[in-house]
């Protein structure tokens, strides 16, 4: 089961490299373009690039430091670099999109002349570019699930939306020597940025304050608890993420008077079974009998399923 999860990993590495490769080299390219020819939206489309390759990366390094294994110190490994990657990768965005747009509004007060011809041409191989990348990680890479994945792929997508938003300017300069055109590009282009740069941020957030999971609904999984045999109530529940794809959930749980310890163990596998289908992978269940009050239970029986055999749907 833990071979399915390592093959995705090993999978998603293969294809953030080969990506960051691409938009690192073409990144350059769009700078050096838009410092010769003098366009701004150029410029943003490569500050757009450098927040896909600092994603990727950050990605990459956090696959690398949350495979490490756990240990005394961090008992849950280093999964959260993750999260944390994933917070330093959004505040980039939105200080580059701050910058581009302080720069645009400046040009419209006095638009320079852009060579747009050379604009035009490095703005449509850099969409090519991004459609490229943007297959392969759709055909190579985990983008559903997996948070920073996902973040790298929808960051290049969104740098498409820069690329078309250079080749229109450069278009409406070449016909109609609209100047105007090249800074409200990069300020659309930079709304994009600051916006996926702001979601990333957000969810991010919301792990690290230990939020309730978004793919796990709480009615369903107190429900499903309750409705198992024997059991009277439940109290003390509470769900958190660790890092993408791995939530976990610690619970007291009230048992009917006189139980056997066989009864309970089969209580708590029936419940871990149920929750594994509700996105729940790691669990910790404390049984409490129902003769007895919380602070002096007998029965307690403290049961965690271990995170390798979770991965296996």
């Amino acid at each position: 089961m833990g071979q399915e999860h390592n093959h995705s990993h090993n999978a998603n590495r293969k294809v953030l490299k080969f990506s960051l490769i691409i938009i690192s080299t073409y990144m350059l390219v769009e700078v050096i373009g838009g410092l010769i020819t003098n366009s701004l939206s150029l410029l943003a489309d490569a500050g757009h690039m450098l927040s896909d390759a600092i994603s990727i990366l950050i990605a990459l390094i956090a696959f690398k430091i949350s495979s490490k294994v756990a240990n005394y110190r961090k008992t849950y490994g280093y999964k959260r670099f993750e999260i944390l990657a994933a917070i330093i990768n959004g505040t980039t965005l939105i200080l580059i999109s701050f910058y581009i747009i302080y720069e645009a509004v400046d040009r419209f007060r006095n638009p320079p002349d852009v060579i747009s011809s050379g604009m035009l041409i490095i703005a449509f191989i850099g969409l090519l570019i991004n459609i490229f990348v943007a297959w392969i990680m759709m055909k190579g890479g985990d983008i559903k699930e997996n948070l920073n994945m996902r973040g790298a792929y929808l960051h290049v997508i969104s740098d498409m939306l820069g690329s078309f938003g250079a080749i229109i300017a450069a278009l409406l300069i070449m016909a109609f020597d609209w100047k105007w055109a090249d800074p409200l590009a990069s300020i659309i282009v930079s709304i994009l940025v600051l916006r996926s740069g702001y979601f990333i941020t957000k969810s991010s957030i919301h792990i690290l304050m230990e939020g309730t999971p978004t793919n796990v609904d709480m009615d369903n999984v107190i429900q499903t608890i309750q409705e198992t045999n024997s059991i009277v109530s439940i109290h003390d529940l509470h769900i958190w993420t660790i890092t993408n794809g791995l939530n976990a959930l610690s619970c007291h749980v009230v048992i009917d008077g006189n139980i056997t310890l066989q009864e309970s163990e089969k209580i708590l596998r029936d419940i871990e079974h149920k929750l594994e289908h509700l996105n729940i992978q790691h669990m910790t269940i404390q049984l409490e009998s129902s003769n007895h009050n919380h602070n002096n239970s007998i029965l307690c029986s403290i049961k965690a399923t271990s995170l390798t055999h979770s991965h296996h749907h």
